[in-house]
């Protein structure tokens, strides 16, 4: 691999010099705690492509209540790039970020639908919560609605209705949305 003056990664295809961009992919930033949108405001000024997805929840004051936007994952920023060595340096070492999460063998790549099906979640006006994560149950794909094409978990609350939970499995969150049960198929 080698990088252009851009500092984007480029893989040489069989040594003769044909250069192929190697494509950008999501990874999960752990940072500190309430620290989530300041930490997305650095790395975006270090033009860094990040995601933070928010909830709109009622805060509890001591006088009144009011409508606050809060990281749907506390904890977590969820950033695009051509991971190297520079990218991983300039992303760790911004104020609040404390590490990517990896493994033994390197950081841990998201597939890119399960950050699609949270943008077109966040963006409907169907209401949404938490949801502990899943590992059982049916992958099902909304196949009509302003949903369609969100790809997650199936829980059935009765007969008709379920929620539809799409899971972020790097960072063992999700989050669910009620739905109509003929709405959705099985994914095979």
């Amino acid at each position: 691999m080698s990088s252009d003056s851009s500092g984007i990664e480029m893989e040489e295809a069989s040594g003769v010099g044909i250069h192929v961009p190697t494509p950008e992919q999501w990874y999960a930033l752990y940072v500190q705690v309430n620290h989530e949108k300041e930490v997305t405001k650095r790395l975006e000024q270090k033009e860094v492509a990040c995601f933070l997805p928010l909830m709109e929840t009622w805060s509890k004051r001591r006088d009144r209540r009011k409508k606050v936007q809060l990281p749907m994952f506390p904890g977590y920023v969820f950033v695009n790039v051509v991971l190297n060595s520079s990218a991983n340096l300039a992303i760790v070492k911004t104020p609040g970020a404390l590490s990517l999460l990896h493994n033994s063998e390197g950081p841990l790549s998201i597939p890119s639908y399960q950050i699609e099906n949270l943008k077109t979640l966040i963006t409907s006006e169907r209401p949404l919560q938490i949801h502990s994560y899943l590992k059982e149950g049916d992958l099902v794909r909304v196949v009509r609605g302003p949903l369609a094409g969100c790809v997650g978990i199936l829980k059935r609350t009765d007969p008709k209705r379920g929620r539809l939970v799409v899971s972020v499995d790097i960072i063992k969150q999700s989050v669910s949305v009620e739905l109509d049960l003929e709405d959705v198929e099985a994914v095979k």
